[in-house]
This record gives C-alpha cells, sequence and structure tokens, in this order.
C-alpha cells in the first residue's frame, strides 16, 4: 500500500513480429494507469507522445513530449490506444516512415497482443 491506494509496481512486457521483411520490436512497461509503448526495430527514443482521454470530449487529448513535429505517427497511435484502452497511453514509434501499410500492420500487431495479453497493458 502506497498513500492508501494498491501499489502494484512497473511490469514489463516485449515482443516481436517481422512485418515487411523488416523484424519490430515492442515494448511495453505497464503503470499505474496507463503504460509506455515503445516500437521499433534499433534501440533509439526519437520522439515520444502521450495520450488521454478527457470528459470534455470523445477523442482523447494527444501531444507530442519531444521529437519532430512533422512524424505524426506517434501521437495518432497514442490517441487510438488511449480510446481503446482508456488509460493514459506514451508512445515513442521509432520506424522509418516510408511505407504507410507498415504503421497499419504494426497496429494491427498491438491490437493483437491486446487481446491476447491485456494483463500487461
Amino acid at each position: 500500500m502506497q498513500n492508501g491506494a494498491e501499489f502494484k509496481g512497473i511490469s514489463v512486457h516485449n515482443f516481436s513480429e517481422k512485418i515487411l521483411e523488416q523484424v519490430v520490436h515492442f515494448h511495453v512497461m505497464k503503470l499505474s494507469g496507463g503504460f509506455f509503448l515503445w516500437v521499433g526495430s534499433a534501440p533509439v527514443l526519437s520522439n515520444l507522445a502521450v495520450s488521454m482521454s478527457s470528459k470534455y470530449d470523445s477523442m482523447p487529448l494527444s501531444t507530442l513530449v519531444m521529437g519532430d513535429p512533422s512524424n505524426t505517427a506517434p501521437n495518432s497511435l497514442a490517441q487510438r490506444l488511449a480510446k481503446k484502452t482508456k488509460k493514459q497511453v506514451f508512445v515513442s514509434y521509432s520506424l522509418p516512415m516510408t511505407d504507410s501499410s507498415l504503421s497499419l500492420l504494426v497496429e494491427n500487431r498491438i491490437k493483437k497482443e491486446l487481446e491476447l495479453h491485456p494483463e500487461h497493458f
């Protein structure tokens, strides 16, 4: 117990998938009330977005904390995951934006992992 609430700490879950001839790594850190998701093919933290639900709007709020503002991938992924999970979501998306089908396949793989292992998110 911490401040009258049960403290569960941080849990880590990693998985990888070969998507369009590229190995994509996924790193999930489950936090109290949310999770951090890193997606990439090399160990780089080039951007970070955060998104959370708001009682004033049906679409979760989202902002880029660090990185190139012209790359909307981390923001939009964080927003869609926050809407789906109803949690605060931090996303770092470190894959090249060369193929739009790659982004869709990556997001589908995340959703599959969410269904298979919801306890890690």
